[in-house]
């Protein structure tokens, strides 16, 4: 057996004739917790399972010492303004969907000058998962979140300036003050679908949720759900993508999780 090093933490596991040594930094993160000298034994037999008992509960509680999570390890302690993804899906309700909401915490300014996110809201059934976003997507550096279900399709939020689009709507935007959905549509869609939506559009419709107006629009093909608003200095895509399969079984579910998006 090789040797095995952690040299960062301050212990190391070599060959089944040395011992494991453990310093400062575990000791420090729960001494009660984790005894090193009774999880090893003198014998060849014992130490192979000590040196994987002790790396494993060694490295677990370092890394929740460093994390911040709490003896549970069911929640993130607030980090302040964060890249990257940052769990924000809530448990399963009753009917075993779930609610995710933008954490509060996680950055995303979009460009210098420009104040935080307003956070948004949605819900998927169980089963739905946060994926990477890349810069290199279509939508680029305004994707703020992609999701996605093997069995069910994609979904992906834009978060674009809308000075943009025009630089007269201040720091209080309204969709309808952009335009109406045609136009919408036909400036935004192609951000979603990466082609003219002329033809594509479907069905449409104007909701209004707590005063503020959303345009919901199906295109196909692909079978896409788009529902867009805007707020604050801010236009909001939230889209859902889904081949023909994943529409014939799932479209009931997808509609529903298109009109679920809320600004919070």
């Amino acid at each position: 057996m090789g040797t095995i090093g952690l040299t960062n933490f301050g212990f190391y596991i070599k060959t089944s004739k040395q011992r494991l040594h453990a310093h400062s930094v575990v000791a420090s993160c729960s001494p009660e917790r984790v005894n090193i000298t009774k999880i090893l034994s003198d014998s060849d037999e014992n130490n192979v399972l000590g040196r994987r008992t002790a790396l494993v509960s060694g490295v677990s509680l370092v890394s929740s010492a460093m994390l911040g999570f709490p003896k549970e390890g069911l929640a993130v302690v607030k980090q302040g303004l964060l890249a990257g993804r940052i769990p924000g899906l809530s448990e399963p309700n009753e009917e075993g969907w779930r609610t995710y909401r933008r954490p509060d915490e996680k950055s995303g300014g979009h460009g210098v000058g420009w104040s935080p996110i307003i956070p948004y809201a949605f819900s998927v059934p169980d089963g739905w998962e946060e994926t990477p976003v890349s810069i290199a997507d279509l939508g680029g550096t305004e994707i703020d979140l992609r999701f996605s279900s093997a069995s069910e399709g994609r979904i992906s939020v834009v978060v674009a300036p809308v000075l943009r689009f025009a630089d007269y709507l201040g720091d209080d935007a309204r969709i309808e003050n952009i335009g109406p959905p045609e136009k919408v549509i036909s400036a935004f869609g192609p951000e979603v679908i990466g082609q003219n939506v002329e033809g594509k559009v479907m069905n449409s419709a104007v909701k209004e949720y707590s005063g503020r107006k959303y345009y919901q629009f199906e295109l196909e093909p692909p079978h896409c759900l788009i529902t867009a608003t805007a707020a604050g200095n801010r236009l909001y895509l939230f889209s859902i993508l889904a081949n023909g399969l994943q529409w014939k079984r799932h479209n009931e579910e997808l509609k529903k999780i298109a009109d679920s998006f809320r600004i919070v």
